[in-house]
Parts: structure tokens; C-alpha cells; sequence
């Protein structure tokens, strides 16, 4: 597998989330179109940018696994696949209609952060023999769509659902790191990674004035993401 991409130049500069090391520069409508292209090809086809972090699991070596643990590892490497193609769209169509600078930054240098997850999932994946999912396409578009829309209603409103969004995930994962095979240590300490993100994430959002969500509003996205789950882990 290729290394991970860190951001070249130009997206280094557009899409770090620091202050103070810029000067003000204007993006024109083709600019941002262009931007949002390449981020979604990027986010789809598993080659987005990160912040080249290190492996998690670069120090455990590769665990003896039946078929069948083999399989499980797999299956569950794959819907984390899919749930960071979705992070990422997401981000994505908040920061396009954030109306604050500092919320903007913050959701594409998580989008960053996330690249990562995606890139190590997939590596995983690779080494585990087994594909990510064929519907990634699918994945991006509608949480794209959602978040999209999520940002449409406010920052405090996208933050919200950015800080749900985000709850969920921990919970989903750490899940995971009770049913991934005790053998698969390699893919166990991506996803404690993965999971301490998350985490940061969900409470960046709440530092920054996310709004809670009304209880319908979770439980619909507790749903989605439920049906995401189980088709992933099939295709």
C-alpha cells in the first residue's frame, strides 16, 4: 500500500485549522468547486489527506487468526472503512456552508484527522487480505448530502450533530474493541486510536457551542447508522 498523503502546499494552507501562521487569501467559486472535487474523490476512492501520523499498529506484529476470526477482523475493519468515508463527507458538506471561520477550520482539519482513520483501515484491510466497501460512492453522496444540510441550519445546529455524530462512533467503537478477536491486537490498536479521536472530536464540537439534538433527530441517526453497519459489513 502506498504511503499515507500528507496535504501538499496549497491544501496544507486551505485546509490547516491554525492560527496565525496565514495570510488572507480568497478562494473563487471554481476554486472551492475544484477543492470539494478533488476532497470528494479523495474521501471515495480511500486516497484523502491526513496528517501523516504513524501506524498504530507498526509495532505489533501479524497475529496467527483462523478463517473465521480472519473474516470477524475483516467485517469490522470494513464498516470502520465506511463510517470514516462518511465522517469525512460529512465534514466536508458542513465546512462548505459554515458561517464561522473558526468552526470551518476546526471541521477541515478533522476531515484531516480522519483521512487518517481511513487510510489505516485500509491498510488493515489489505493486510487482512479483504477488500473496503463497494458502495463507498453511496457512503460519501449521502452523508455529504447530510451534513450539508446539518450545516445549513447553523454552526451551533452542525456542531450538534458533529458532537452526535461523533458519541455515536465512540459508542460504535468501542463495541468493536470488545468483539474484535483478542488475537488481532494490530487491528484492535487502530481502532483504540481511532476511538480516542473520536472522542477529541465530539469534544472540540461541544467546546465550541454545539447545540444537543433533539431525541428524534438521534435516534434517526442512530438508525442510519445502523443500516450503514450491516450493509457494510457485506459489501
Amino acid at each position: 500500500m502506498d504511503e499515507p498523503r500528507t496535504s501538499p502546499p496549497l491544501q496544507r494552507f486551505f485546509l490547516e485549522g491554525r492560527v496565525g501562521e496565514r495570510r488572507p487569501r480568497h478562494f473563487s467559486l471554481v476554486d472551492h468547486l475544484c477543492l470539494n472535487a478533488d476532497q470528494a474523490i479523495r474521501g471515495i476512492f480511500g486516497v484523502s489527506l491526513t496528517t501523516g501520523r504513524p501506524y498504530p499498529a507498526r509495532h505489533e506484529a501479524e497475529p496467527a487468526l483462523s478463517s473465521d476470526h480472519q473474516k470477524q477482523s475483516a467485517d469490522l475493519m470494513r464498516v470502520n472503512h465506511a463510517g470514516e468515508v462518511c465522517a469525512q463527507a460529512l465534514y466536508h458538506g458542513q465546512g462548505l456552508v459554515s458561517r464561522d471561520p473558526q468552526v470551518r477550520e476546526k471541521l477541515k482539519l478533522a476531515a484531516i484527522e480522519e483521512g487518517d482513520h481511513l487510510s489505516w483501515c485500509s491498510k488493515r484491510l489489505q493486510e487482512l487480505g479483504n477488500h473496503t466497501s463497494y458502495l463507498s460512492p453511496l457512503w460519501y453522496t449521502g452523508s455529504f448530502v447530510i451534513g450539508f444540510a446539518a450545516g445549513i441550519w447553523g454552526d451551533r445546529w452542525s456542531l450538534g450533530f458533529l458532537a452526535e455524530t461523533e458519541q455515536q462512533v465512540v459508542n460504535h467503537l468501542a463495541g468493536h474493541l470488545k468483539t474484535l478477536p483478542v488475537q488481532d491486537q494490530k487491528s484492535f490498536k487502530i481502532v483504540q486510536q481511532m476511538q480516542e479521536d473520536e472522542a477529541r472530536h465530539r469534544d472540540d464540537a461541544m467546546k465550541l457551542g454545539a447545540k444537543e439534538l433533539p431525541l428524534c433527530i438521534k435516534k434517526m441517526m442512530s438508525l442510519a447508522s445502523k443500516i450503514m453497519v450491516k450493509v457494510a459489513s457485506k459489501l
